[in-house]
């Protein structure tokens, strides 16, 4: 398959099984300058499924770096109300969102102070979080292979065989991608419901330089990639996806855990990354390189330090199988099981009240970010604590115990 037919293939995918866009609706592209071939076949795709309007947003890390080095300090909280507007209109009018993931520059904020960090959340602000969480929008996430990526990858620009290893991460390479898809969100789901008949008040993590309680609330239900709108739109979130996933209790995290991967931060590579945990806050941040990207993270505000997501993701993960890190939290995070410091969704928790202060009472976190970073692999058990305090084995040697 050549490259521009695998361009137009997968913008297709991105439009009607990640995002599923539906004739009339506005659809909005965020992505960086770098994505721009993909970017516009991914809104001619739209267009031929009946979109609207569609329109592109792009973005250049460069303009943040010379914000963050030159700015005044009290400015970097600053938010254009336009980029605001186009959140809140996409979310009000029920829109599609496809946004296009593949860092030129991951190193690059690299060195700036986290205080600085910390106030500047550009291109993802508040705003972002409400549209993402809102339910109310059918969105999607993918990447976009570029030379820089594949450089850092391969040690030169062979996009070519970043091209292969993603289209294997994502199905591309099947005869019918979609119903490959179709198959694997079934399969996902049942695994999510196989999780919640079992009822887990916790789980355990215990590998190296890990050991880590994390509670789930009693409401708490476990979810796959596929997501349904208010409207009733089925969506992929992410793709690829490999995940199954819930909103834990943010109080009842405890201990310590070593993430095994990198992690990829507003700009910066964080290595070696390891955090402690007490009475469910982030209390000690330890990293061999850039700790400082993560200690400006998780002091966004109060709920930022607390868990709002825990995500278990096994061997058969088509991502893990390739055997490499891609250096990018969305197919990295499909590799292997991970957490997610921030904002916790609010559509994996039933009856979940609308008051912040009843939210924030039963345990579930609020936040201006969310952050996932990778905490499994073969070294580390995950265990699932049930009602009568009995461990069950969920995944051991990277492989899934359970039925489902």
């Amino acid at each position: 398959m050549g490259r521009e037919d695998r361009v137009k293939r997968y913008a297709e995918l991105a439009v009607r099984v990640g995002a599923n866009v539906q004739p009339g609706q506005d659809v909005i592209v965020r992505c960086m300058v770098e994505h721009r071939e993909l970017a516009r076949a991914v809104v001619e795709a739209a267009y031929e499924a009946g979109a609207h309007y569609a329109h592109i947003i792009y973005w250049d890390p460069i303009q943040k770096l010379h914000r963050l080095n030159l700015a005044d300090p009290d400015s970097l909280e600053f938010v254009p109300a336009w980029w605001d507007k186009a959140n809140d209109d996409l979310t009000d009018g029920e829109g599609a969102l496809i946004s296009i993931t593949g860092d030129p520059t991951p190193d690059l904020y690299a060195g700036i102070a986290a205080e600085k960090l910390k106030h500047d959340h550009m291109p993802s602000p508040p705003s972002h979080f409400r549209l993402v969480l809102s339910g109310r929008v059918n969105w999607t996430i993918v990447g976009g292979p570029i030379p820089e990526w594949a450089e850092r990858l391969f040690g030169e620009p062979d996009t070519d065989r970043l091209w292969d290893l993603m289209a294997q991460a994502t199905r591309l390479d099947h005869d019918d991608p979609v119903q490959a898809w179709r198959d694997h969100v079934t399969r996902l789901r049942e695994r999510a419901e196989g999780l919640q008949a079992r009822n887990f008040s916790a789980l355990r993590y215990r590998g190296p330089g890990t050991d880590l309680t994390i509670g789930l609330l009693p409401d708490s239900t476990w979810r796959s990639g596929s997501m349904v709108t208010t409207a009733g739109i089925e969506h992929v979130a992410n793709m690829p996806t490999e995940e199954v996933f819930t909103t834990p209790d943010y109080r009842k995290t405890e201990g310590t855990v070593r993430c095994t991967r990198p992690l990829y931060l507003n700009g910066s590579i964080v290595e070696g990354l390891e955090l402690t945990f007490k009475e469910g806050e982030i209390v000690e941040v330890r990293a061999e390189r850039n700790a400082q990207a993560v200690e400006g993270d998780v002091a966004t505000d109060v709920g930022a330090r607390r868990l709002g997501e825990v995500a278990l993701v096994d061997g058969t993960s088509e991502v893990g199988k390739t055997g490499v890190v891609f250096g990018n939290t969305l197919f990295d995070e499909n590799a292997t099981c991970h957490i997610a410091w921030g904002a916790g969704f609010p559509n994996a928790v039933e009856g979940l009240p609308e008051s912040a202060e009843e939210r924030d009472a039963m345990g579930f976190n609020s936040s201006k970010t969310h952050t996932d970073t990778m905490i499994g692999g073969p070294e580390v058990a995950v265990h699932g604590v049930a009602p009568d305090g009995a461990e069950i084995p969920i995944i051991i040697n990277n492989e899934w115990q359970l039925d489902g």
